[in-house]
């Protein structure tokens, strides 16, 4: 696999290598001694899947501490925009943002440390997205941001503002300058 850091430290994007022929393809997806070599040890314990259609918007999500989640994530079916917020105090790139298109053409995964929010538009008629998780869902540290926050400035490539479709919970997620968050830069 090629892993390569985004311009965000701790934020990568990882190319598996893909074996073609005539019968399909063959892929290691995850290979844990690779990726402890590369990024260091992260203990996933569980893996979730979504299923969503074209203009649906999940995001900007994520928990407080202690239950802050690192998410590896990719897409197996369409085409996503995924997108990675820093909210880590103190870090030279607190409240930017880092994107990457995952695809089940592309292939790639997304690696997103604990300290970030978290969210993806797809960009085709479906996306199947899976990613594994290192901590489990706590609804009562469960926190979101505004996806279209002018202070974060995500560029979602959204031509058509009403195409886009939120839950009730990120339409009235709030803005980063009202936002709760615990984290700290190391």
């Amino acid at each position: 696999m090629n892993y390569i850091e985004t311009e965000i430290p701790g934020v990568w994007i990882i190319e598996p290598k893909v074996f073609n022929d005539a019968r399909g393809y063959f892929m290691e997806a995850f290979k844990q001694s690779e990726f402890e070599q590369h990024i260091g040890k992260v203990n996933f314990i569980q893996d979730n899947e979504s299923c969503s259609s074209k203009g649906v918007l999940r995001g900007l999500h994520y928990q407080l501490a202690p239950y802050s989640q690192s998410k590896l994530v990719r897409v197996i079916t369409g085409r996503v925009l995924d997108v990675a917020v820093d909210l880590r105090a103190g870090s030279p790139t607190f409240g930017k943002y880092v994107s990457v298109e995952l695809s089940a053409e592309n292939k790639r995964q997304f690696f997103i440390p604990q300290g970030f929010a978290h969210g993806f538009h797809v960009l085709s008629d479906e996306a199947i997205f899976t990613y594994k998780v290192d901590n489990p869902y706590m609804p009562s540290h469960e926190k979101g941001l505004r996806f279209d926050d002018p202070a974060i400035g995500v560029d979602w490539g959204i031509t058509d503002i009403n195409a886009v479709n939120l839950s009730e919970k990120d339409t009235k997620a709030p803005l980063f300058s009202e936002a709760e968050y615990n984290f700290t830069f190391k």
